[in-house]
């Protein structure tokens, strides 16, 4: 399903709080999908299991909330992207952020898009 969750955490701007979040996934085997560190300490991830990171999180104190975003799976090459964001202006769908991830052993990324309707969002990028 092209709708996942995605998950925000405020971190502070020091050495080692980003692998102390990736350690607490990784000893739940939460396995990150995508994410994106802001310079204001603004986390978001999207994991391939939310609820398992939630609880996780939530017992070593970190303030988790939750949306729902775009998951998209696209070509890994020029213009992978255009296409599918050409869809969602063209339906009027406004991209607050986007973000990404690895591209997988079949040449496709993975992009995770910030919008105000995901549903009617994945409905107009097809997938």
């Amino acid at each position: 399903m092209p709708v996942r969750k995605q998950l925000s955490v405020r971190l502070p701007n020091s050495p080692g709080s980003l692998v102390a979040v990736c350690r607490v996934l990784a000893a739940e085997r939460v396995n990150i999908a995508a994410l994106v560190l802001e310079s204001n300490g603004q986390l978001r991830v999207v994991v391939d299991n939310h609820l398992r990171a939630v609880a996780a999180l939530g017992r070593e104190h970190y303030q988790v909330t939750e949306q729902d975003v775009l998951l998209l799976s696209v070509p890994h090459d020029e213009g992978g992207l255009a296409s599918v964001a050409a869809l969602l202006a063209s339906s009027g769908v406004n991209v607050d952020y986007a973000y990404s991830g690895p591209a997988d052993a079949l040449e496709r990324g993975v992009v995770v898009v910030g919008v105000q309707e995901p549903a009617r969002a994945a409905a107009a990028a097809g997938v």
